[in-house]
């Protein structure tokens, strides 16, 4: 699988992630949550808060167009390698799946429970 990168232009948050003070969005929880396993899956993941980059907004063009032509709603944007694929909502895993390229299942858990590690395969219950 080639990498994917996907960048990722949030509407002006109060962090990097919206994850912080006392009213947050469980949308945007779930959503980190995603951008973690997307890296683990050796995706590439570029994060940008209006408030924080406005910069990175004007220096891509998509990005740049959808805010002049739709303003403010079109956040979140999301890019794949350059390519918008999606805007105005957060995607759901499958989606962040599909666009990468990532597997969708989640993983199983590596450890046996109580009865100890899984090694090679197999559990170490008695």
């Amino acid at each position: 699988m080639t990498t994917k990168t996907l960048s990722v232009f949030d509407p002006a948050m109060c962090c990097s992630t919206g994850i912080c003070g006392t009213d947050v969005d469980p949308q945007l929880i779930r959503f980190s949550s995603d951008l973690e396993w997307l890296r683990a899956q050796g995706v590439v993941v570029e994060r940008f808060n209006l408030a924080q980059e406005p910069g990175e907004f004007i220096a891509a063009p998509l990005v740049k167009a959808a805010l002049e032509d739709t303003g403010n709603s079109a956040l979140p944007i999301f890019l794949v390698d350059g390519r918008l694929v999606m805007s105005g909502t957060y995607p759901t895993h499958n989606q962040l799946a599909a666009w990468t390229g990532a597997s969708a299942e989640v993983a199983a858990p590596k450890s046996g429970g109580c009865c100890g590690p899984i090694v090679d395969g197999k559990s170490s219950c008695c």
